[in-house]
């Protein structure tokens, strides 16, 4: 495509794109700072890039431009160019026509530079206009994260898949190569916000995924990264100070990164498995604590907890699965709680975050050092409240019990469906009724839901199947928003994640019941009739508010209603 050259700011103001008061505003910041005049553009929000300002600048380059997000790239196009290169240039093959290569970059008229990439590939070019951010993101869609790593340690050592051995280790030019994977792959995770990075041995290849609001998806990694398996597990048990010769038991250990500004916790842990070690590294980012207004509790709920928290003694416990979340609200309440005046101990398995001015101990079963033990022994360090990560067994219990009878404040979690199911617990364990109303202030259940993208969310009517689901209120939700999935989204629908919560208080009628031995059932009866919001109330008012889906919360809630009834 040829097209006669015109300054850029003259071109955009006879589309109609800006104004002329636009391009003045854009030269005299140009005039003061330099820089690029479209780039000054886009960061005033004259333009943005990919609908307008590229076509256009395309047009006065005279090339064409290419929108990546509507292709599909054969493999044997992006076998034309390595890894390396693609990454070291910053472009991605396309297409083949007439043995031309076209390539998308952001330099489309820079001779030299397209000279030096087609001696690389060996083919004749023809260099296309696109975003630099598409091009990063179809490079590692294609090649993969790490790619050009991995390619470059492969150069390096001469293997084959059934020689894959920890002394490939030993072989590869620079322990740092290894490193520099895993860093990628960590970097990658938080970019895409995942909460845990899955590295899986299998057969014939060696799978990594990311948990993304509490589920799971493949990263794109190279093919051939099963042949350094062994070579990233010494790694990473290097960096976490674990035994790298140990393969037969389950290894926890921990190690901390910082992604520009930013300090990540990891906490890793491996177990065997039948073709290797899987690995599982959990990302905590320190700084992203909330405050409990942060926390998404309804006026009424946050009331309620600033209420516990400040108690003298008792307990209050949080119930829920693995991953609900439980723990970010533990501690968002010990920050609350946390002045000069107070003297808080935690005792968890493991420590997530620390935490300045909170004694945190970590369990070690191993030595003897047990949620009893040193629950036991935190006591003779007057306490003012203490933290126990999880209540187990009766005798964990008991000394929380009699912890919470001598004047201190517990917090701590229980694994249970709801709210209700607490008592059930403790009571199964052989604590007896009169200890759980003396002692207990409050059982909260938590869900986490996922969010609905806000950019490409869509509001429907409520179908018949959806009124079949919201029950008793139906009458009262008219329409709700469903996820479409966007760019923004990664194409999911949702973004990020909401607590939901149910809150059994320990009043006097539910005392009563409790001392009578009787249902969970008629105890959840009397906490509703009492103004107990469930979790399926909780949810729903989510989906009045826009901010969840409806099928998220029958997926997230119903099964565990279900499952306790």
């Amino acid at each position: 495509m040829t097209q006669e050259k015109f300054p850029l700011g003259k071109m955009l103001i006879e589309r109609g794109i800006i104004t002329q008061e636009n391009l003045d505003a854009a030269l005299r910041k140009q005039k003061e700072k330099g820089g690029l005049l479209g780039a000054i553009l886009i960061e005033l929000g004259f333009v943005t890039e990919e609908k307008i300002f590229l076509p256009v600048l395309a047009g006065q380059m005279g090339v064409d431009f290419i929108n990546l997000k509507e292709m599909n790239i054969p493999p044997q196009v992006i076998g034309k160019v390595p890894a390396k290169s693609a990454m070291y240039y910053k472009i991605i093959p396309f297409d083949i026509k007439d043995n031309v290569l076209h390539i998308a970059t952001t330099q489309p008229l820079d001779v030299a530079f397209l000279d030096e990439i087609s001696l690389v590939v060996d083919m004749k070019l023809s260099a296309h206009l696109s975003s630099e951010k598409d091009i990063a993101e179809h490079i590692r869609k294609y090649y993969g994260v790490g790619a050009e790593t991995i390619e470059k340690m492969m150069g390096s050592v001469q293997v084959t898949e059934e020689e894959e051995s920890e002394s490939i280790l030993e072989e590869i030019d620079s322990e740092a190569s290894i490193g520099k994977f895993i860093n990628q792959i960590i970097i990658e995770a938080h970019k895409e916000h995942a909460t845990d990075v899955h590295i899986e041995p299998f057969e014939d290849e060696l799978k990594v995924r990311y948990r993304v609001d509490g589920l799971l998806k493949d990263a794109k990694v190279p093919g051939n990264l099963k042949i350094f398996k062994e070579a990233i597990n010494s790694r990473i048990k290097i960096l976490s100070n674990l035994n790298i010769a140990e393969k037969r038991i389950p290894q926890d250990g921990r190690f901390k990164v910082r992604v520009k500004d930013i300090d990540i916790d990891l906490r890793v842990s491996f177990i065997p498995c039948t073709f290797g070690e899987s690995v599982v590294l959990r990302l905590l980012n320190t700084s992203q604590l909330f405050q409990l207004k942060d926390l998404g509790l309804a006026e009424k709920e946050l009331a309620i907890l600033e209420d516990l928290i400040l108690k003298p003694h008792g307990i209050v416990f949080l119930t829920g699965p693995t991953g609900s979340g439980k723990t970010t609200t533990l501690y968002s309440c010990l920050s609350r709680v946390n002045t000069e005046d107070k003297k808080i101990i935690t005792i968890e398995d493991p420590v997530e975050y620390q935490l300045k001015g909170i004694i945190q101990i970590q369990v070690n079963a191993k030595v003897g050092l047990t949620f009893a033990q040193g629950l036991r022994s935190c006591l003779r360090h007057d306490p003012d409240i203490m933290m126990v990560g999880e209540v187990r067994d009766l005798e964990t219990a008991q000394i929380a019990i009699q912890s919470a009878l001598t004047g201190h404040l517990i917090f701590s979690t229980l694994h249970t469906n709801d709210a209700v199911g607490g008592i059930a617990r403790l009571s199964d364990m052989g604590v007896e009724p009169y200890l759980i109303t003396s002692t207990v202030e409050c059982f909260i259940a938590q869900r986490l839901l996922r969010v609905l993208c806000p950019r490409c969310k869509k509001i429907m009517k409520v179908t018949p199947e959806m009124t079949r689901e919201l029950g008793s209120y139906a009458s009262s939700v008219y329409s709700v928003y469903e996820p479409v999935g966007c760019e923004f989204c990664h194409h999911t629908g949702f973004s990020g994640r909401v607590p939901i919560y149910e809150f059994l208080v320990m009043s006097d009628d539910i005392r009563v019941l409790v001392m009578k031995n009787v249902s969970s059932m008629t105890i959840k009866e009397k906490a509703i009739a009492n103004g107990m919001k469930t979790l399926w109330d909780s949810g729903v008012e989510k989906v009045r508010l826009g901010m969840t889906a409806l099928s998220e919360v029958v997926r997230v809630v119903k099964g565990d209603e279900e499952a306790g009834t």
